[in-house]
């Protein structure tokens, strides 16, 4: 079969001028602390697996991010992705984040800490500390400092209490301990800000405490600890090291400092054995003495204000970075006793600290340091060692919007041998040489898209924080269809147009919205309310919304209790007669008739298999998938009856309708929707959460269909094959791809070469997959109308079963019907070829040979575009027409303040 040649008319649209917020905080889940009486020493030596990263942005939004790895130590080109995305009140900011345990004993049993044992807390410069509910993904609890805004957070290393440092001066302790909040005591006050916190070493208890104890907690590792001192970073061009027992100010170490001028301390750290290490605002790394609070060595290692400091996971290495964009990495050498500590006195070790590198991985300010393994100062007795061959991750984000991840190996770890690059960006892993990885940026929560497409009416819609665009897009020209493209005059003229300017009153940023094909209608929602409106189009060409004020009140009559109607993902169905609704809360299913103008929206049904904790079919437990291979021999899973009590009709009375559709707390778990997807002819419904599990809906009947096994990655991209309505392609985190025949329930054989064998450039990409779209004029056999629709596009319409992935950076053109073949990308390769033919739209055509043609139908498979980036939304608004958002870094970084810069005398 040989293919014919397929061109696409693109619409590439930089007018859409979505912001990302800027990176104001980067955490991971602490190590939980070994024994003192060494029953678990063996965990000390082997590499943990690689935990979630959390990231606080500047908007109030915090992103929950998954390593991709196939197993949590092995490489991931992927990096790590966000799995869900906590939406904070609007307006609000994030400054500083905490991860603890929720259960220190539970976390020594996990290679990987889970969400479900780790608690978040953060603070955005106002006087609450806020609690997190990981699994709701909304604010759990508060609790005030009752000493002014909050500047620093930092949790104690056995995760029991968290230190708050205030803008009065003094140090809050708050209790974590029985899954509580509450205050512990408060330190003694000083007179300036608290700008930064860290913990000394804990010791291990006195044998008296601990026989003591040993009845009732002698499992309890964690309570064979005890905090021993605090050091705090102040505004008053000082540090001060405060006693835990008696909560008295110990010492104070006084910093340089211009005349007239207070330097800050916004950084600091302990190591193992002690030495504090500091960052301030001029630019100054310096070493301290805990025991004699004197200062041990100073480097004027930046040119401006030091804003974060991290340590590596033995503590032989120091990162800073800060407002000159430089990271700059701090070795510690061993030397001879006589060159640092002429006194035999001094019982240090003998070494000494040395700046061994730095580099420029941002083009702004960097707010935020984090390295995987983590660090924590332990006395050397009980110093954690990690083997030397898998590098260390230092994760690095600040005010131009994307997060920064770079191999991190020590030079000595190249001694022992080769070092594993866990990002896969080179054969070198050391943070001098390494290559490091940008993560790209996405428009909306879980690595979805905030922009929507109105195919029939050519809108184009993308939200904001706390409000939504819309623009439209001319139909092309059948004329100087490219030249329409580079012309920016024409495009500014005819090419769109803004239609639609709304800000709307919410009470958290903006999660999920959407507009209907026709154009008439649009739903936009926070984590609390979802406002519906209905659009008409004024003389002048823009839109008038008019809001259905029932709309609020019509959902939250559906669900049980006092659950807000906000929703996590919104979707109309391509007729616009529906809406479908995921709630935020309580994660269920709302199909929503939009009805006439005549009639009143209803809610046909609603379903709520997210709920529950287990799929139960036929008596039978619907179980994961351990790896690709689908769960059967014949590729067929187990499904849901047509008559599944989950589903509700809501056409009963309310008391009725609140009685079935309660589902019991014990088999409910709280869960997000993330994704949607409607077929091309309205009749399937395919959902996924972030627990990986995923339902079909027949839209025409009302009622579950089925479910699909839970797959061991998070699912990106969701669609519908236009040419086949029933078969389902769903791309996952780490570039891998599945197939679905949602009639006939089953992984079709046909598509089981593909889905095993994808080429290593494409699962290797390191951007991953963030959506999939079909050709809506692909068809197996063309009619004469389709062929007129795609000549007034523009371009001719792809082959059937055939899609286009795409990514932040690249856009991958697959056919799901051949096979791979070598490389799975097109090669250089001898053979005859006949000259390039233009054709009449200037495009260029080359034409194989019949011999060659059959060879190398394999080899044309995934090809790759990468000319378009940083990519926010790719699918097609008609046959053969497609419209490609893209949003360039440099028009970001141009809205923001110039980026510190100090000119040099003879620099050019």
């Amino acid at each position: 079969m040989v293919e014919s040649s397929s061109t696409l008319a693109v619409h590439r649209c930089r007018f859409v001028d979505f912001a990302p917020s800027a990176v104001t905080a980067l955490c991971f889940p602490p190590l939980p602390l070994p024994s003192v009486k060494g029953k678990k020493a063996a965990n000390n030596h082997t590499f943990p697996g690689f935990g979630p990263l959390v990231i606080g942005r500047a908007n109030g939004n915090i992103e929950l991010c998954e390593w991709t790895g196939a197993s949590p130590r092995s490489q991931a080109p992927q990096a790590w992705v966000v799995r869900k995305t906590l939406v904070g009140p609007y307006p609000s900011k994030v400054e500083s984040l905490a991860l603890t345990f929720r259960s220190p004993r539970r976390a020594k049993q996990e290679e990987v800490p889970s969400w479900s044992n780790l608690r978040l807390f953060s603070a955005g410069g106002g006087s609450e500390l806020v609690e997190w509910d990981i699994e709701q993904g909304c604010i759990k609890r508060t609790i005030s400092s009752q000493g002014g805004p909050i500047w620093s957070i930092s949790p104690n290393p056995a995760s029991t209490i968290l230190a708050l440092g205030c803008e009065d001066g003094s140090v809050r302790l708050i209790s974590l301990q029985y899954d509580g909040l509450s205050h512990l005591r408060r330190l003694e006050r000083v007179k300036s800000r608290i700008l930064s916190i860290a913990w000394g070493p804990p010791v291990p208890k006195q044998k008296k405490t601990q026989d003591a104890d040993a009845e009732s907690d002698s499992d309890d590792d964690d309570d064979e600890w005890t905090d021993s001192w605090l050091v705090t970073g102040c505004s008053d061009s000082s540090l001060r090291k405060l006693d835990f027992a008696t909560g008295r100010s110990v010492d104070r170490m006084s910093t340089d400092k211009i005349r007239g001028e207070r330097t800050l301390v916004w950084a600091v750290g302990v190591l193992g054995d002690g030495t504090i290490v500091s960052g301030d605002s001029m630019g100054n790394v310096k070493f301290w003495d805990s025991k004699t609070c004197t200062q041990l060595q100073s480097f004027q290692g930046h040119a401006a204000d030091v804003l974060c400091l991290a340590v590596g996971p033995d503590g032989t290495a120091v990162y800073t970075s800060g407002v000159d964009q430089k990271v700059t990495q701090f070795s510690y050498v061993k030397t001879s006793r006589s060159d640092t500590n002429p006194s035999p006195l001094v019982s240090r070790s003998p070494g000494r600290w040395v700046q061994s590198c730095s580099r420029r991985l941002h083009s702004h300010d960097v707010r935020a340091l984090a390295i995987w393994p983590p660090y924590t100062p332990l006395p050397p007795s009980h110093q954690r060692h990690f083997p030397v061959d898998v590098a260390p991750v230092l994760a690095s984000g600040g005010l131009d919007m994307s997060v920064v991840v770079t191999p991190a190996a020590l030079p000595t770890a190249t001694l022992a041998g080769k070092v594993m690059n866990p990002l896969a960006t080179s054969t070198t892993a050391t943070f001098e040489d390494a290559y490091h990885r940008r993560l790209a940026y996405t428009s909306g929560p879980a690595s979805s898209s905030a922009v929507h497409l109105a195919k029939k009416a050519r809108l184009l819609m993308c939200t904001r924080e706390a409000g939504l665009t819309v623009w439209r897009i001319s139909k092309r020209q059948q004329k100087n269809d490219e030249d329409a493209d580079l012309d920016p005059t024409s495009a500014q003229d005819s090419g769109w147009e803004r239609v639609l300017d709304m800000d709307l009153n919410v009470q958290t940023n903006i999660v999920a919205g959407a507009i209907s094909d026709d154009g008439k209608w649009i739903a936009v929602a926070d984590w609390y309310e979802t406002k519906l409106f209905q659009l008409s189009e004024e003389k002048n060409g823009d839109l008038k919304p008019r809001r259905i004020r029932a709309f609020a009140s019509l959902v939250q009559s559906q669900l049980s209790g006092s659950s807000p109607s906000g929703a996590s993902f919104l979707l109309f169905t391509p007729d616009s007669s529906k809406l479908v609704l995921a709630t935020s809360f309580s994660s269920t299913i709302l199909i929503i008739d939009l009805g006439s103008a005549d009639r009143a929206p209803r809610v046909l049904r609603k379903f709520e298999q997210h709920r529950l904790r287990e799929s139960l079919v036929n008596n039978r437990v619907i179980k994961g998938r351990k790896g690709s291979s689908p769960t059967a021999a014949d590729g067929d899973v187990e499904m849901a009856d047509e008559n599944e009590d989950s589903a509700q009709p809501v056409a009963e009375s309310d008391s009725d309708s609140d009685s079935d559709s309660d589902v019991e707390d014990s088999k409910r778990v709280r869960t997000t929707i993330t994704r949607m997807a409607v077929s091309p002819d309205g009749q399937w419904l395919a959902t996924t959460d972030d627990r990986r599990r995923t339902h079909v809906f027949n839209l025409d009947a009302v009622q579950h269909h089925g479910a699909l096994p839970t797959f061991p990655r998070a699912i990106h991209a969701l669609a519908f094959d236009a040419s086949a309505p029933n078969t389902l392609v769903l791309g996952f985190a780490d570039n891998s791809l599945e197939v679905y025949d949602v009639e006939a329930r089953a992984f079709p054989r046909w598509a089981r070469p593909l889905v095993h064998t994808l080429p290593p450039r494409f699962t290797h990409l390191h951007d991953p997959i963030l959506g999939v779209t079909f050709d809506p004029g692909a068809s197996p056999a063309p009619t004469a109308g389709a062929s007129e629709e795609d000549a007034t596009g523009g371009g001719s319409p792809l082959p059937p079963k055939t899609a286009l992935f795409w990514g932040a950076t690249w856009i991958c053109k697959v056919n799901l019907t051949e096979r791979v073949g070598f490389g799975g990308f097109e090669k250089r390769r001898r053979g005859k070829r006949k000259a390039a033919d233009v054709n009449a739209n200037g495009r260029v055509e080359v034409q194989m040979e019949e011999g060659q043609q059959d060879q190398q139908q394999q080899q044309r498979n995934f090809k790759l575009i990468t000319h378009y980036r940083p990519l926010l939304f790719v699918d097609f608004i008609a046959p053969g027409e497609l419209v490609v958002v893209e949003r360039p870094l440099v028009d970001v970084l141009a809205k923001l303040p110039p980026a510190y810069f100090k000119p040099k005398y003879g620099a050019s």
